[in-house]
């Protein structure tokens, strides 16, 4: 996305796909008429300067920082206000699933072979039953971590710099493919389906999760520009599964001149154009496109990758997913392959340190189907009662989703606090604590303070709720948070909120966007300071 102010279509681009807000004025009036609570110590003179920005005129913030072990309060500012989330969210609706599913949980994705084996033919079909792995082996390193990138790919076409891992997105499903092979088949005189039973995919969950998911339900691609200004530009793309297709009419125009790609697709998503300019100067530029039949997508990915491994599908690998093959039961059916994923706590960490919207959705699936339910929003009831047991002021606390970027979702900075301290409660504490991203490190806040004396020792979820105020040709900045913990000596640690509701950039420039996480970052940055003793 170039930092030069942007058409007023491409405004309206930024307007409906940041990451969202909406009824802000309710959510400021509802703030600015009620008195903040009691501080009990002065505000630090660097915060009280970051809060008077003119960005912040009529915003409001919200800060809240407490000693688990104590319970000593050291600030609280409209502590026990609604303030919009944004991400920040995550912290129920992970904490929800983590606890639900157990941090060391791994989701087992079998292959059953449905028919009659003579030799090394199977006379019927083969069955990949999904079972809600978020990644399918599509992000996992040789050592059972999942990897992850400062800005992930599932935000490429609304937030500059995205990249990419670099393991395979299809290895889960060529891993199936190997195993299947080694089972003994060799021929498949019938077809490939992808059992969906697990749960009813939700479409008031946005992104809408599903059982079967591989490289996020995107495709990838990825410009370089071309060895001068007027040449074609470079074109990669992933995964490649019949039958998309993506060409591209991008141009390299000259360095320091604004790159503006845009993507568009067929109805059914398989055929998919890029368009625009890049610079000759420019680092590659990453957007993705849907797929939007995962079921489909993964019943041909599996057969190509079937076909790789010496495995002969009588089947023609392009068409719809055949779910009235699927038997009521796989008793009988042997399980020829299984693709057995990393622990969910690795799967936390991703959804944390990246803000991986369609993995904290999915928590709410998840935690729906551990009561034998096919209906996501059956997963809230789950939650509500875990948070009762984690302490939570259940009242203070209103979702609609997993990630926080529903309009109804609101909570309270102490609410925040609270469920941060219920994980001080745990033995899975350190774990969680560095799940979170870590400022000036990694995730959200890598570019965050990097050189500031907190650096390392701020531990936080951030969140964003932003969209485009077309009457001021700018962004609406409905939530910029963050809350998590704060190292105010060697092994201790303060849970903290600090947040800023209703605030406004100068332009319509995405990067005034990322100026105000940076504000929130320093304030947060300045709390932990002032508990350590420094400034």
């Amino acid at each position: 996305m170039s930092p030069s102010v942007p058409s007023r279509s491409t405004r309206r681009r930024v307007a409906s796909t940041l990451c969202v807000l909406l009824a802000v004025g309710v959510v400021i009036t509802g703030l600015v008429q009620a008195a903040p609570s009691a501080t009990p110590r002065a505000i630090d003179p660097r915060i009280a300067a970051v809060m008077r920005k003119p960005d912040y005129r009529h915003a409001q913030w919200g800060l809240f920082q407490q000693d688990p072990r104590t319970r000593k309060v050291t600030e609280s500012r409209y502590a026990d206000q609604f303030f919009i989330p944004g991400s920040a969210a995550k912290l129920f609706s992970v904490s929800g699933t983590w606890r639900t599913l157990g941090g060391e949980h791994r989701f087992v994705t079998p292959v059953h072979a449905v028919g009659q084996r003579r030799n090394a033919t199977l006379k019927g079909d083969l069955d990949l039953v999904a079972q809600g792995d978020l990644t399918l082996g599509g992000r996992t390193r040789k050592d059972g971590t999942v990897a992850f990138t400062t800005i992930d790919h599932t935000y490429a076409n609304d937030v500059p710099g995205a990249t990419l891992t670099p393991e395979n997105p299809l290895a889960g499903i060529d891993q199936l493919a190997r195993q299947v092979r080694q089972s003994g088949i060799r021929r498949v005189d019938g077809d490939v389906v992808v059992d969906a039973r697990l749960f009813q995919p939700d479409p008031g969950l946005d992104p809408v999760p599903t059982p079967l998911i591989i490289n996020d339900n995107v495709i990838d691609l990825l410009t370089t520009p071309g060895a001068e200004a007027g040449t074609p530009a470079g074109l990669e793309w992933r995964p490649k599964v019949a039958p998309y297709h993506v060409t591209s009419s991008v141009r390299t125009v000259a360095a320091g001149k604004p790159s503006d790609i845009n993507v568009s697709s067929s109805p059914d998503g398989t055929r998919i154009q890029l368009s625009g300019t890049i610079a000759a100067d420019s680092a590659p530029v990453l957007r993705v496109s849907a797929i939007k039949d995962p079921n489909a997508f993964g019943r041909t990915a599996l057969i190509e990758a079937l076909q790789r491994a010496g495995v002969e599908v009588r089947a023609k690998a392009v068409g719809r997913n055949p779910v009235r093959q699927l038997p009521r039961s796989y008793q009988g059916a042997p399980t020829v392959a299984r693709y057995t994923s990393p622990v969910y706590a690795q799967y936390a960490k991703l959804i944390l340190k990246v803000s991986h919207n369609l993995g904290a959705n999915l928590g709410i699936c998840l935690m729906a189907t551990s009561t034998g339910s096919t209906n996501c929003n059956d997963g809230f009831p789950v939650l509500a009662k875990f948070l009762e047991h984690a302490q939570v002021d259940r009242k203070a606390v209103q979702l609609a989703d997993g990630r926080g970027g529903n309009p109804a979702d609101r909570t309270t900075p102490r609410a925040m606090a609270q469920i941060l301290t219920y994980w001080q409660r745990t033995p899975e504490a350190t774990r969680f604590r560095t799940s979170l991203p870590i400022l000036g490190v990694d995730g959200t806040l890598a570019d965050s303070c990097r050189s500031c004396p907190s650096r390392g020792k701020v531990f936080a979820k951030t969140g964003t709720a932003a969209g485009g105020d077309l009457l001021n040709d700018r962004l609406a900045v409905g939530a910029e948070t963050t809350a998590g913990y704060l190292e105010t000596r060697k092994g201790h640690f303060d849970v903290f909120f600090a947040g800023v509701n209703g605030a406004a950039t100068p332009t319509a420039d995405i990067t005034g966007v990322l100026t105000i996480a940076n504000d929130v970052a320093d304030v947060a940055a300045y709390l932990q300071q002032q508990a350590a003793g420094g400034h």
